[in-house]
C-alpha cells in the first residue's frame, strides 16, 4: 500500500514539474515545435496531396477490371490508377489556367487603358460636389495616377505570372516552396503505392499497444472523419463544376464578355463554401464593368438567379445530403475556420464540423437509448405496484 501511494506521489510531482517546465520554458519549447513543424512541412503537404489523389485513384481502381484476379492485372492496377489520377488532376489545373490566363491578360491591359479616363471622370464628378474641400481635390488631381497605376499593374502582373508558373510546376497555390512541393509530391506517391502495407502496419501497432475497445473507438472516429472529408471534397468539386459550366453557358447565351474565364473563376471560388460564389461574382462583375456597365448589371442579375438555383437545388442535393450538416453550422464552420486558417480553414472547417456533429449526434442518441432502457424497468415496477 505504501509503495502504491509513493508511486502516486511520484506521478503527481512529475506532472507538476512538467507543467512548471512547460510554462517556464514555453518560448523555447514553442520555437522547437515550430522548427519541427517547419521541417515536417513536406510530409504534411504530401499527406494532403495523397488524400486528394487517393479519391481519384480509388475511382479508377473501382473501374479498372475490379473483378479480375489475374496476377498481371493486380500488379498493374495500382500504378495505372495512380498515373490516371495524376493526369486527371494535372489536366484540370491546366484547363483552368488555359481558360483564365489569356482573357485575364487582356482584361488587365484594358484596365490599364481605361482606368486613367475613369479617374478623370470621377474627379470631374467630385469637383461638382460643393462639400468637398478644394485642397483635397487639388492633391488628388496632382497625383501621377498613370505612373502609379502602371507600377501597381506591373507589380500585379509579375506576381500573377509567378503564381501561374507556380501553379504549373507545384500543382498547388498553398505550398510554401517548390522544394517542399517536390518532396511532398514524392512522399505522396510513396503513400499511394504503399497505403495497404502502411494500414496493415498501423493495425499491428494498435493491436499490440492499445486495448481493443479503444481501437474500435479510434477506428470509428477515423472512418467517420474520412467519410465526411471524402463526401465533402467529391460533392464540393461536383457542385463547383456544375456551377462553372452553367455560368459559362449562361454568359455565352447572354453574350456577356469573358464567359470562359469567369466560368472557370466561379468554379474555382465555389470550392469555398458559402462565400466563394460571392467572391467570384464580385470579381466577374468588376471585370465586365470595365467594358460595359449595362452588361455588368445583366451579369449580376444572371448570377443572382444562378446562385438561387444553386443554393436551393444543386447544393442541397450534391453537397448538403453528403455531409449532413445544417446550414447554421456550415456558416459557423466557415466563419471560425476562416478566422483561424484563412481560406484553407473555410474549406477544412466544414467537413471537420460535420464529423464532430455526426459523432456527437451518435453519442447523444446512444445516451438517450441507454437512459430510456434504464428507466423502462423502473416504470414497469411502478405499474406493477399500482396494479397490486
Amino acid at each position: 500500500m505504501a509503495k502504491i501511494k509513493f508511486k502516486n506521489y511520484i506521478k503527481v510531482v512529475a506532472f507538476i514539474l512538467s507543467i512548471y517546465l512547460l510554462i517556464r520554458y514555453w518560448p523555447n519549447i514553442a520555437s522547437a515545435i515550430g522548427k519541427v513543424f517547419s521541417a515536417a512541412a513536406p510530409v504534411f503537404i504530401g499527406a494532403v496531396m495523397a488524400y486528394v489523389l487517393n479519391i481519384l485513384m480509388s475511382f479508377y481502381e473501382r473501374h479498372f477490371f475490379p473483378k479480375s484476379n489475374k496476377r498481371s492485372v493486380l500488379k498493374l492496377r495500382r500504378p495505372i490508377c495512380v498515373i490516371g489520377a495524376l493526369i486527371t488532376l494535372t489536366g484540370i489545373i491546366a484547363l483552368i489556367a488555359v481558360l483564365i490566363t489569356p482573357q485575364l491578360t487582356a482584361c488587365v491591359q484594358m484596365v490599364v487603358a481605361e482606368l486613367p479616363g475613369a479617374i478623370e471622370w470621377v474627379m470631374a464628378k467630385l469637383r461638382s460636389l460643393p462639400f468637398i474641400p478644394d485642397n483635397i481635390l487639388d492633391s488628388l488631381a496632382s497625383a501621377e495616377w498613370k505612373s502609379k497605376i502602371g507600377d501597381i499593374v506591373s507589380t500585379f502582373s509579375s506576381g500573377l505570372g509567378s503564381a501561374f508558373d507556380f501553379a504549373y510546376t507545384a500543382v498547388s497555390s498553398v505550398i510554401g516552396g517548390v522544394l517542399d512541393t517536390v518532396i511532398g509530391f514524392i512522399f505522396a506517391l510513396y503513400l499511394l503505392f504503399d497505403k495497404d502495407r502502411l494500414l496493415r502496419q498501423l493495425k499491428r501497432i494498435m493491436n499490440a499497444y492499445i486495448p481493443q475497445k479503444a481501437i474500435e473507438k479510434i477506428t470509428h472516429v477515423s472512418l467517420t472523419v474520412n467519410d465526411c472529408f471524402h463526401d465533402f471534397i467529391v460533392g464540393q468539386c461536383t457542385e463547383a463544376l456544375v456551377l462553372g459550366v452553367l455560368c459559362m453557358l449562361g454568359m455565352t447565351v447572354l453574350r456577356l464578355p469573358y464567359a470562359p474565364m469567369i466560368g472557370a473563376l466561379m468554379a474555382f471560388t465555389a470550392l469555398i463554401p458559402i462565400v466563394g460564389g460571392f467572391i467570384g461574382a464580385s470579381v466577374g462583375a468588376f471585370l465586365i464593368l470595365m467594358e460595359s456597365p449595362l452588361k455588368a448589371l445583366i451579369f449580376l442579375i444572371f448570377i443572382n438567379v444562378l446562385q438561387q438555383i444553386e443554393g436551393n437545388l444543386i447544393y442541397p442535393k450534391v453537397v448538403g445530403k453528403s455531409i449532413g450538416l445544417p446550414g447554421l453550422w456550415v456558416l459557423a464552420a466557415v466563419t471560425v475556420g476562416g478566422g483561424v486558417w484563412g481560406i484553407s480553414g473555410m474549406i477544412i472547417g466544414v467537413p471537420l464540423t460535420a464529423a464532430i456533429y455526426k459523432l456527437l449526434k451518435e453519442h447523444t442518441e446512444k445516451k438517450e437509448h441507454s437512459l430510456a432502457a434504464a428507466s423502462k424497468p423502473e416504470q414497469e415496477t411502478t405499474d406493477t405496484v399500482l396494479k397490486n
